[in-house]
């Protein structure tokens, strides 16, 4: 059985309100629980939040809340391992025990159910890996990076600042939409940025972060290009 958690505290700091706040005409969480409901590959959606305001919009859009996240695992250093698997051990508790888990971001307007699908058919296809998440590559070589010296920039690895780009490998970040997991895996201490987990990679186009409101107007103006577009 599979189970989808989407973590959606109330509180934030740089954009107030920033999982109930509308972006391109609805709610920002509605387009994770939508693209979650949608897949059709889930036998139960739930959203852990704090919120009344967030609970009450999840359920109108057909998620499950079926708890209050402890005041514990709602301020703005807890992780989203803690977070995660405290709904984990809820629905094992209350419902069923999962065997795959994804945690999926309310902040993730682009997500969509082909990437999905490919995180969840590695995983059950292949034992090697106990996670699968999104990523993307970086838009310029890393490795030419420049960092603030006193004195004005310096090249972050003086060794590859003259090197050409396609001589260069290249990096990935994570795209911050989903993450897959065996559920035996989420509640180990094995580590999901590492060689156990397979990369979802996503096209440059349908990333971005959306932690401050130069984020967000960037998001949004790339999310109404690709809608008419498509």
């Amino acid at each position: 059985m599979k189970l989808a958690i989407i973590p959606a505290r109330g509180g934030s700091k740089r954009i107030p309100g920033k999982n109930i706040k509308l972006f391109s005409g609805k709610p920002l969480i509605n387009y994770s629980i939508e693209a979650a409901m949608d897949s059709g590959l889930f036998d139960k959606v739930i959203v852990s939040t704090d919120s009344e305001e967030i609970k009450q919009l999840a359920i109108s859009l057909g998620a499950d809340v079926p708890f209050v996240r402890p005041e514990s695992l709602s301020n703005d250093i807890v992780g989203t391992r803690p977070v995660t698997n405290h709904a984990i051990e809820f629905c094992q508790k209350h419902y069923f025990e999962p065997e795959y888990v994804c945690c999926i971001y309310a902040t993730a307007p682009f997500l969509e159910q082909k990437y999905l699908e490919a995180g969840l058919r590695v995983l059950e296809q292949n034992n090697k890996f106990d996670f699968a998440f999104s990523v993307t590559s970086f838009p310029f070589p890393v490795q030419r990076a420049l960092v603030k010296a006193e004195s004005g920039l310096k090249p972050m690895m003086p060794e590859h600042i003259n090197k050409r780009s396609q001589d260069l490998d290249e990096v990935y970040h994570d795209a911050g939409q989903f993450y897959w997991g065996k559920t035996a895996a989420w509640l180990s201490n094995k580590v999901v940025f590492s060689e156990n987990s397979y990369p979802v990679v996503l096209p440059r186009h349908l990333v971005q972060d959306i932690d401050t409101q130069e984020d967000w107007i960037r998001a949004e103006l790339m999310y109404r290009a690709y809608v008419h577009d498509r």
